[in-house]
């Protein structure tokens, strides 16, 4: 279990690193390269795809642009929320007809980090749509999952 936890701990550093760049940067975005970063960080490209793919997903708000070839980028730019529009529509755009747990977290997530609901309220979310606790077939379970979760987000975001 200690290989699970170095590369988690490897995952959260270059997240973390990747968030630093774009808070600091004027332009919006950031564009990386994958083997110069693998090698900051003495890791295998892989692991900057892993980290890339799971923690810079739509549902955080990210979106990922990448040209492959030689002189090729991996561009990442961050989506805020438009606070003056109408956020739960655009929640529910994320959500759609059917959600997996992992997506669910990480709507869950972003919306905790845009500061539109407490941490309170994200624990019972994330319990509300467990996927241990709804017995039924994965189709239905994801289905159940983007309607329970829109509505009580319906709840919340509107109330």
């Amino acid at each position: 279990m200690i290989g699970v936890d170095i590369l988690s701990n490897i995952s959260d550093i270059i997240e973390q690193y990747i968030k630093d760049i774009l808070l600091s940067g004027q332009a919006g975005y950031v564009e990386i390269q994958r083997n110069d970063l693998a090698d900051r960080f003495r890791c295998v490209p892989s692991q900057i795809n892993y980290v890339i793919s799971t923690r810079f997903t739509v549902e955080r708000g990210y979106i990922v642009e990448s040209k492959r070839g030689g002189g090729g980028y991996i561009r990442i730019r961050k989506m805020d929320l438009d606070k003056g529009g109408n956020v739960y529509q655009t929640v529910l755009r994320l959500i759609g007809r059917q959600i997996s747990f992992r997506e669910a977290e990480d709507v869950i997530q972003r919306l905790l980090e845009e500061r539109l609901i407490t941490q309170r309220e994200a624990r019972m979310l994330l319990a509300a749509v467990d996927g241990d606790l709804l017995q039924m077939a994965a189709s239905e379970r994801d289905r159940f999952r983007a309607q329970l979760l829109s509505v009580l987000l319906m709840a919340i975001l509107k109330g």
